[in-house]
């Protein structure tokens, strides 16, 4: 169980970070900060800072839930508060390296949950830093243990781990959308059928097998359970997990053009490329 006393402080409160806070304000003491005020007024369970840097002065464990391309504005911001501070980006594309290299000596996790934290259902994919200690890894552990599955991966195939759990739920959801009204759909039957389709495609980015079914099987399982759960339409859905210029939208411009999961999964890892180039 986590130590209530532990405190987190989210920077950015979109889908995902809100996701994540309100799945683990229970277990933590949680606030955020979002540049736009609205998104973080009249919370509940959850404390509001209006500006970045007390967040960080006031917080133990600091998760960055920001865009890539906001990344360097924030790191600039903070980069004279956070010693003795663990830094937890999601952000896809960005590497530990790049985060120490701005900030001092930070110990820093990198993790790539996905949409599934809206439920407490995520898979998220995990790996340290150079500066990071296991220690660090545990208390990660335990934070995205309360939104879903854990897999820890080399840092190297997290960019594949974006471009398959990351973004996956958008290609299901895709899917869904485009079959479900075919005369004698067999919801089970696709279902199974597109797990093993993720897993292969999985499979071709470098994962072993064991590594490519867990996250193919929990991502759709998982994905499948949103949509029941929220009764939103696959349509509604895929395009909350489609932001502009992402690994989603990348791979889904494939597919849209009647390309393969696995040219798909592959454009998906490219972006996630270009988006660390980019900043």
């Amino acid at each position: 169980m986590s130590d209530k006393k532990i405190k987190i402080g989210i920077i950015g409160y979109g889908n995902m970070g809100k996701a994540i806070a309100e799945r683990i304000k229970s277990e933590y003491a949680v606030s955020v900060f979002d540049k736009d005020r609205a998104k973080i007024n009249n919370l509940f369970g959850i404390d509001a800072f209006d500006d970045v840097v007390t967040l960080v002065k006031n917080n133990e464990v600091i998760i960055l839930a920001v865009k890539p391309q906001d990344f360097d504005a924030v790191l600039s911001e903070i980069k004279d508060y956070t010693k003795d501070r663990l830094i937890v980006s999601i952000a896809a594309g960005i590497t530990t390296k790049y985060i120490e290299n701005i900030l001092p000596n930070p110990r820093v996790i990198r993790a790539m949950p996905n949409v599934g934290a809206k439920i407490g259902k995520s898979v998220t994919c995990i790996c340290k830093g150079s500066f990071a200690g296991e220690s660090d890894m545990v208390i990660a552990k335990d934070i995205f243990k309360q939104i879903g599955e854990i897999q820890e991966l080399p840092e190297n195939m997290m960019n594949a781990a974006t471009a398959i759990s990351g973004s996956g739920p958008g290609y299901y959801f895709f899917a869904v959308a485009l079959k479900r009204h075919e005369f004698n759909f067999d919801h089970k039957r696709f279902h199974i059928d597109f797990i093993a389709e993720l897993r292969a495609a999985a499979e071709t980015l470098g994962f072993d097998a064991k590594t490519a079914l867990f996250l193919a099987n929990w991502t759709v399982v998982y994905s499948d359970l949103l949509l029941k759960e929220t009764k939103l339409s696959p349509e509604e859905l895929r395009n909350q997990v489609t932001s502009k210029g992402g690994t989603t939208e990348a791979a889904l411009e494939v597919l849209y053009k009647g390309g393969s999961l696995a040219d798909a999964v592959k454009a998906a890892v490219k972006r996630a490329e270009d988006l660390s180039s980019r900043i």
